[in-house]
């Protein structure tokens, strides 16, 4: 039973060391799944003296009004006998306090450093652990004590902040209510037992303790209310008796406070029967064994918590990625492989893998035709273009049989106009490509993490795609300036046998600049640039691949990794700065996975040996 006890203990301590705890959130933790006590009383009800009789000693403010303006979750450890008692206190690690008097004070004084000197309440708990050889293992949650009305120098939302804090502990399904009231009151007007029924009305959470049974009236007991018969309880009643002021201002210690509890039990004749279960030390044992139970019962919810946050826990931390490296070959091989994995993105996309690739097909399949469609062939070949240039071209001897300086001038001045369409290939695939690296920049994980890597892999993948649209461009414009520079002969040859089938050379040169023959010049022309276009079409898509496409997926990072093996390390660290927060964020989820992977292989082993 203790090994299980101090198993919660060391837990919950833990956790709370983390943060890992639900006082403010309705969120599962590993906090909330681990069972506790929350002692919840009114004030001057004998709450502060029923926990210092557990402990054994006085260590706890006290005075007139409300003395506990913060839980204190108080967290009780067994050890050998012999061995020095010492109270920890969690925002002091490290600092053992063997004076209990200081213990105290340091309550008080951690009290007024959150709420100042005023009589203000806060929720943020005192975490406080006493080890010593005359307790149980248990832990206990003080609450402040249930109040009707504000005193001086209190807001009148005192009384209602106070019972929204019992409530947001006891409230959890998994906190058993330590129930006090005192006997020498009606038990119909009990805060304790009034607020404890409205969170729990079956009382299977709650343990009903009764004080100040010795200041009861004369000629009244408390033997209905112990043997459940005013209020019956699923658990039996324990009374307890406190030491009087008169004994606090004695320094009566608790060694002789509980062998008079004891006698008292044993010698009143109303209470004799009931003596075996009653008084403090019976208390502590009746809850560190209903603590036990209770822990056997929620073990298997615990460890489905405790896996389903663990497999949480990981997917977080793969999702924020990796810590830095500490060194400068860390560090490099890390930045390496966070560009490999951009540079696969990218690839994929280009591949079919993932979305956007196609696009390209399209520009092809699409734009590239629509664009040479409309190109306007007919203003280069009107018939006053074709004769003002087929003139020009003759100079001052005109051509004897065709036009063939003509016709270069006019093809010329006609697949121009190609280069529009052919640059707007270039820059609309060059758009892709750069469209195509903003989405693998999104996909990889690791450079949202690193933003001036981000920055700085982006511009490098821009800069190489604006290299290799300057290269696309200069090889499609050279397909276009390939097919002006050198006509195809075959072409042309027919041009002769159309004299042969009923052309008349003994007509007068100038009568060759008719109509008739303009107009087969024009038709002529348009033709071979069709044929041309045809042509093009098809190289065109072809050397874009070849400059664009395919080189972006050979060598898109190329000159980015030249110039990283030539960064300090100091330069390498800046790539590698990620947000504070997400830095610290993983720190958290780190410790707090370590945390439930400890709780899991221990709560493990523990329902392993039932």
């Amino acid at each position: 039973m203790d090994n299980l006890i101090s198993l919660v203990n060391k837990i919950q301590r833990a956790c709370t060391a983390l943060g890992d705890h639900g006082e403010a959130s309705a969120l599962p933790t590993l906090w909330d799944s681990l069972p506790s006590i929350a002692v919840v009383g009114g004030q001057s009800s004998g709450k502060s003296s029923v926990l210092e009789s557990i402990v054994g000693k006085d260590f706890l403010p006290r005075g007139s009004g409300i003395v506990t303006r913060r839980p204190l979750v108080l967290q009780l450890h067994k050890i050998d006998e012999g061995s020095r008692e010492y109270a920890e206190f969690l925002h002091l690690p490290r600092k053992r306090f063997t004076d209990f008097v200081a213990v105290r004070k340091e309550i008080q004084d951690e009290t007024d450093r959150e709420t100042g000197r005023s009589k203000q309440i806060s929720s943020v708990p005192i975490h406080l652990s006493i080890y010593s050889p005359n307790v149980v293992n248990l832990t206990l949650i003080d609450l402040p004590g249930l109040t009707k009305v504000a005193v001086e120098g209190q807001p009148e939302s005192i009384v209602q902040e106070i019972e929204t804090m019992v409530r947001s502990f006891i409230e959890k399904p998994n906190c058993i209510i330590l129930a006090i009231s005192p006997a020498n009151q009606d038990l119909a007007t009990s805060d304790a037992i009034k607020i404890s029924r409205e969170v729990d009305p079956t009382g299977e959470r709650t343990l009903g303790v009764l004080t100040k049974i010795d200041l009861m009236d004369k000629g009244t007991d408390a033997v209905d209310m112990l043997e459940g018969k005013a209020y019956r309880l699923k658990f039996p009643w324990v009374g307890v008796v406190n030491r009087s002021q008169a004994d606090i201002n004695k320094n009566v210690d608790m060694i002789a406070a509980r062998r008079r509890e004891r006698e008292y039990f044993a010698n009143t004749p109303e209470y004799k029967h009931l003596a075996r279960r009653m008084g403090s030390e019976h208390l502590a044992k009746v809850l560190s064994k209903h603590l036990e139970t209770v822990i056997k019962s929620k073990i298997p919810g615990i460890q489905n918590l405790i896996n389903k946050t663990i497999s949480e826990l990981e997917s977080e931390l793969n999702h924020l990625g990796r810590p830095v490296a500490n060194d400068a070959g860390g560090k490099l091989y890390m930045i390496m492989e966070i560009c490999r994995a951009f540079d696969q993105n990218f690839k994929e996309h280009l591949d079919g893998v993932r979305p956007g690739g196609d696009k390209i097909y399209n520009v092809f399949d699409d734009q590239l035709p629509a664009a040479l469609k409309r190109l306007q062939f007919d203003r280069q070949l009107s018939m006053e273009n074709v004769k003002k240039l087929i003139t020009e071209a003759d100079g001052y001897q005109p051509h004897l049989i065709a036009p063939e300086q003509g016709y270069r001038r006019l093809i010329e001045s006609t697949l121009v106009t190609i280069r529009g369409p052919a640059e707007s290939c270039v820059d609309a695939v060059h758009a892709i490509l750069k469209d195509l690296v903003h989405k693998a920049m999104g996909e990889t994980l690791e450079l949202k993490q690193y933003p001036g890597l981000r920055v700085e892999l982006g511009n490098a993948a821009i800069e190489s795609l604006e290299r290799m649209r300057e290269q696309s461009k200069k090889a499609s414009l050279l397909l276009v300036d390939m097919e002006s520079s050198y006509l195809t002969v075959d072409f042309f040859r027919k041009l002769p046998q159309d004299i042969e089938k009923g052309g008349n050379p003994t007509h007068s040169i100038f009568d060759r600049y008719n109509d008739s023959y303009l107009r087969r010049v024009g038709t002529t022309v348009l033709s071979y640039v069709h044929m041309v276009c045809a042509t093009l079409r098809n190289s065109i898509p072809k050397s874009i691949v070849y400059c664009q496409v395919r080189e972006a997926k050979r060598s898109l990072l190329d000159h980015f990794f030249t110039d990283l093996g030539k960064l300090e390390q100091k330069r390498l660290s800046s790539l590698l700065n990620e947000d504070p927060a997400i830095m610290e964020r993983r720190t958290a989820l780190a410790k707090r996975l370590e945390l439930y992977r400890s709780a899991q292989a221990e709560i493990d082993a523990v329902a392993w040996s039932k």
